[in-house]
């Protein structure tokens, strides 16, 4: 579990996180959505230590983050994973290479432990096959399940996603969720993701946070999410008109009901 308590962050005279307070669970998928320029990254930023808070408390199972000695942050890092935006593989390592990185520089494996790790890696997100490919000569659906088999190589306890459907297409968007909501479940890990597809949300949004200009301004379940009274988050969920209509069929069809009713 991760819990923030009173988190502050500003930039020179721009305070950009004001005072979020919220509780991020074990085994669950944990979504953070805001509109651009809303402070999700920069909560993210600073959950994983990449921006140090202005104040406040990043605790991970009680312990506070932010007050951890540099040595102390590189040993909590081993216990993350992240797949970020891009991807972010290595160019000139074969898949089967960049899954071993984090092995080869945080384990104990001998090669042989650490090549039948990364090949499980590999198995439990279905490139099996792929290892001796380079991320040029696979597509962009490929490279992600890569992200991701490497971000579990080391088995972590907590598993941050930078936008990681970007770019993807519709379909395999729904795979990749479906791979992180299993993995999340089946490792038992806290994982953050911040996103702002809507598919994610209403199809694996277990746990929702919503920023607001740097504020909490909404946190639920997806199955909540369409009836919320707040009208700052429905006019961000509703934003495209496909959204729209949904949403006007339901109402449609609560109104229909209620006359029938009667």
């Amino acid at each position: 579990m991760i819990e923030v308590r009173n988190l502050y962050k500003s930039f020179e005279d721009k305070e950009v996180l004001k005072d979020v307070s919220t509780v991020f669970e074990d085994g669950i998928t944990n979504l953070i959505i805001g509109q651009s320029g809303s402070g999700k990254t920069v909560l993210m930023k600073n959950l994983v230590g990449l921006l140090e808070p202005t104040s406040g408390q990043v605790l991970y199972d009680g312990r506070d983050f932010v007050q951890m000695s540099k040595q102390e942050k590189v040993r909590m890092r081993r216990e993350m994973g992240m797949i970020f935006q891009s991807a972010a593989l290595f160019d000139s390592l074969t898949v089967l290479e960049n899954v071993m990185f984090p092995l080869d520089m945080f384990s104990q494996m001998t090669l042989r432990e650490r090549t039948r790790r990364a090949m499980d890696c590999l198995d439990r997100v279905n490139l099996v096959g792929a290892e001796e490919k380079y991320p040029g000569e696979i597509s962009g659906g490929m490279q992600k399940r890569v992200a991701i088999a490497r971000a579990i190589a080391l088995n972590p306890k907590y598993l941050f996603c930078d936008e990681p459907n970007s770019g993807l297409d519709p379909k395999t968007s729904l795979v990749i969720d479906e791979l992180l909501h299993s993995i999340t479940h089946e490792y038992r890990m806290t994982t953050i993701i911040n996103t702002h597809d809507m598919n994610s949300v209403m199809g694996i949004g277990e746990n929702i946070l919503f920023i607001y200009e740097g504020q909490k301004e909404w946190q639920g379940v997806s199955g909540d999410i369409m009836n919320s009274p707040n009208k700052r988050l429905t006019d961000f969920i509703f934003a495209s008109d496909l959204l729209k209509e949904m949403r006007q069929a339901l109402t449609s069809s609560g109104a229909s009901s209620s006359s029938s009713s009667r």
